[in-house]
């Protein structure tokens, strides 16, 4: 007959490896990472990462450039591509030239006029409104805000300020005869009146 091991003794044999490996595992998890000698450092590129970006935001280019420029040298590769990037943007906000100050109505009609050339619509009606506002009387002006209401098929408002236009002077009838501003209207009878009016006999 086999002889048995009494229970408590397999009791203590079978409690021994468990214990063990769990004493291994729980000295694995007691280690503790060494700390990153970068850390303080890190954290000063992202301060001044920060600052930069306060000043990118106030439009403060130059001052971004200069906090910038610091982070990029920086041990977070992370901030240092990211620091790069406004970098750029920086430099091409400072390579633009100024806005040109405008001053009064010929300002905002030459700008008006520039950008209804360039199909900005709504950006050139803007200014000839601050030259129209600044000169209402300026015939010119209101003569290139019929053209610009023309050229958007705004036809009820093209003909009312071309008709004040030719009010203020009544040399623009000729002008907007050989506009092709106004190609849209010459199917209009109210423009071929207006720019006619010798064919019906009334004096405009």
């Amino acid at each position: 007959m086999k002889r048995r091991a009494s229970p408590s003794a397999e009791a203590s044999r079978g409690s021994r490896n468990p214990l063990h490996s769990k004493g291994l595992a729980g000295g694995a998890k007691a280690r503790i990472a060494a700390p990153d000698p970068d850390a303080p450092a890190k954290q000063q590129q992202l301060k001044l990462y920060e600052e930069a970006l306060g000043y990118f935001q106030q439009q403060k280019f130059l001052r971004a450039k200069q906090s910038l420029e610091r982070v990029v040298g920086g041990p977070s590769k992370e901030l240092s591509d990211r620091a790069q990037m406004h970098l750029k943007i920086c430099e091409q906000r400072m390579s633009r030239p100024p806005a040109p100050v405008l001053k009064g109505a010929e300002d905002h009609y030459a700008r008006g006029v520039a950008l209804m050339n360039l199909g900005r619509w709504d950006e050139a009606r803007e200014h000839l409104e601050r030259a129209h506002k600044a000169a209402p009387k300026a015939d010119h002006i209101v003569y290139a805000m019929a053209a610009l209401d023309c050229l958007i098929g705004e036809a009820d408002s093209a003909m009312e300020n071309l008709k004040t236009a030719i009010r203020l002077r009544p040399e623009n009838r000729y002008h907007a005869r050989n506009d092709e501003d106004f190609s849209s209207l010459q199917e209009d009878p109210r423009f071929t009146e207006l720019l006619y009016p010798e064919r019906d006999g009334s004096g405009g």
